[in-house]
């Protein structure tokens, strides 16, 4: 069905209610690559029980922790094959640490729907919040929708990020593992891209990709331990562009400048002659 930009735009998804536990914690702290120096006490604190800290990118991935099912892009005026879609964009604003176990809310609205032409963007916002309605943190999120544009849509904007030209203050190497993606989807994410050969051909992909989330998150840890001294109560906000992809058991690198009060910066695969991976990088932690 053609895309109804006036029916999606500033609709109210079903607010969601939900819970974790710690297991369910260390389980995403494995998958975006904590532990792999398993005597490392900074490493220990993602992986064990002992003074365990939950990463803040956990908070996107809780509400749809516990499916099992592939998702569905199935809004209010929109409805999507989920072979043409990929992860546009990301942003968390912290605002409350997360517990190691509890409940919260969480309510999504549509922000935004934008006419690329041959592609359509769709904008999510939403706000977890505790169950007492103190917030935990906002989320920004974007689908990029291959051929689904010319609906007539609004086009929106599309900011390119500016390299700055001096060397980078901060370069990080985040590793992944070969099984990254299967691992990862036990985090909710079953979308058969990241685990089918086949779907993945059909897709336009040599092979399984790993989940934008998933290197999201690793990216996002590398930055917590390097930026904030591995204190997850110091990370204010982290937001990306997805660029490309990565293919597991490639390494990402980061790549990091500090402008003003927050770091920019970008992510890609050397391997592949610096393909990129994430663009638009933007990070704000307590100094």
């Amino acid at each position: 069905m053609p895309i109804d930009p006036d029916q999606a735009i500033g609709a109210v998804l079903p607010t969601q209610e939900f819970g974790w536990s710690s297991s369910d914690v260390l389980l995403y702290h494995l998958a975006v690559g904590a532990g792999a120096d398993s005597v490392d006490p900074r490493e220990l604190r993602y992986v064990t029980e002992s003074d365990l800290q939950v990463l803040p990118t956990f908070a996107i991935v809780a509400p749809n922790f516990h499916r099992s099912d592939p998702p569905e892009v199935s809004f209010p005026g929109v409805e999507i094959d989920l072979a043409n879609v990929l992860h546009g964009s990301q942003e968390i604003e912290v605002h409350r640490p997360l517990p190691t176990d509890g409940k919260a809310t969480a309510r999504t609205h549509i922000a935004d729907v934008q006419d690329k032409g041959t592609a359509a963007v769709i904008v999510q916002e939403t706000v977890t919040s505790d169950l007492d309605g103190t917030p935990l943190c906002t989320t920004r999120s974007s689908i990029f929708a291959r051929g689904e544009g010319g609906f007539g849509g609004n086009r929106g904007s599309s900011p390119r990020f500016e390299r700055p030209a001096r060397t980078p203050e901060v370069v990080l190497d985040s590793p992944t593992l070969p099984q990254q993606a299967l691992l990862y989807r036990l985090c909710g994410d079953r979308n058969p891209l990241h685990s089918d050969p086949a779907f993945a051909e059909a897709a336009g992909f040599p092979r399984p990709i790993l989940h934008g989330l998933c290197t999201y998150g690793m990216v996002g840890k590398a930055i917590v331990d390097e930026l904030a001294g591995a204190d997850v109560t110091r990370l204010r906000s982290y937001g990306v562009r997805f660029a490309g992809v990565v293919f597991p058991g490639e390494t990402v690198r980061t790549e990091l400048w500090r402008e003003g009060h927050e770091w920019v910066g970008v992510s890609s695969v050397p391997a592949r002659e610096d393909a990129p991976v994430l663009s638009d990088i933007r990070v704000t932690t307590d100094d």
